[in-house]
């Protein structure tokens, strides 16, 4: 069987899949990219929450599968709207893997005072004004390879861990920062491969690489942001996980909404079934928006 992938054409894009051409090979599966140009590429000058937010790296990508240039579509979760698009099925999610986010050029601790940090995230921004209100900040975009060609310009940089892994530059983060540091982006580290809902023969291939906890914990994580807008530009993360409960597995969650200067943060955990990760998710953001004052931040 061959099938046709829908993707960016960044270097981490074209691995994830290549990554998931290699979970399907074992099964009789080939994989060939169907390589697609985003608004997001295009528009590299002005921060992701000025031209859309999520949807400007996935839409065209999305597009290309509805049209039938591509059988699947390959995205980094976090860069999905946690609303689905009608047409499609969110019909594989492969094991999750580091979810981290990743200081480069120095440690947290070691940045002196009025550092310069540079990052397109406002969530990574909040939660670093929080942690440290002397931070300055500035906007930084583009592709892996060239936010690490500026980052001499700055006291640090700050990306996803999982990126410099997949990209063989894991020695260039000097420190990954742990969840009860900077909570995560939602789905960060996690592939999301959508298909055709009514495409059988894609769906069945993707579902020979589905790995349950990992679903479960997107499952958790988006429905938190669905539960915020879906495709939320405040400052926003979360991030679940499976544990051990005293009836059986229950799925874990953390998240968090602040404001843009992390003036305000607002941080809240949750504990539900693992078959209604989504609906854990939903509760845990209705605490924070009505119990906890976060209504007021949203727009």
């Amino acid at each position: 069987m061959r099938l046709r992938a829908a993707t960016r054409g960044s270097p981490l894009a074209l691995w994830q899949v290549e990554h998931v051409t290699a979970l399907l090979a074992p099964h009789g599966v080939a994989v060939a990219p169907v390589v697609v140009e985003t608004a997001g590429d295009q528009q590299l000058d002005r921060p992701i929450w000025e031209i859309g937010g999520k949807g400007v790296f996935v839409k065209e990508v999305q597009a290309a599968v509805l049209d039938g240039r591509a059988d699947l579509a390959v995205h980094s979760a976090k860069d999905l709207p946690s609303v689905e698009v009608d047409g499609l099925s969110l019909a594989g999610v492969p094991e999750r893997g580091e979810p981290r986010d990743a200081l480069v050029g120095s440690t947290l601790a070691d940045l002196p005072t009025g550092a310069l940090v540079a990052t397109g995230s406002v969530r990574r921004r909040a939660q670093l004004a929080w942690l440290r209100p002397d931070l300055t900040f500035t906007g930084l975009r583009g592709n892996i390879a060239t936010r690490l060609a500026k980052a001499d310009g700055y006291a640090a940089i700050v990306m996803a861990a999982a990126a410099l892994e997949r990209l063989g530059m894991p020695e260039r983060a000097a420190e990954v920062l742990e969840p009860d540091v900077m909570l995560p982006q939602v789905g960060q580290g996690t592939l999301a491969i959508e298909a055709r809902a009514d495409d059988a023969v894609a769906r069945e291939a993707l579902a020979l690489i589905e790995h349950g906890p990992s679903r479960a914990a997107l499952e958790a994580e988006r429905g938190f942001l669905a539960e915020l807008g879906g495709d939320c530009d405040l400052p926003a993360g979360a991030y679940a996980v499976l544990d051990d409960g005293p009836g059986g597995p229950v799925v874990r969650v953390e998240a968090l909404l602040a404001t843009l200067d992390g003036h305000v943060v607002l941080r809240e955990s949750a504990v539900g079934p693992v078959d209604a990760a989504a609906a854990v998710g939903h509760r845990l953001a209705r605490r924070l928006l009505d119990d906890h004052g976060g209504a007021a931040l949203l727009p």
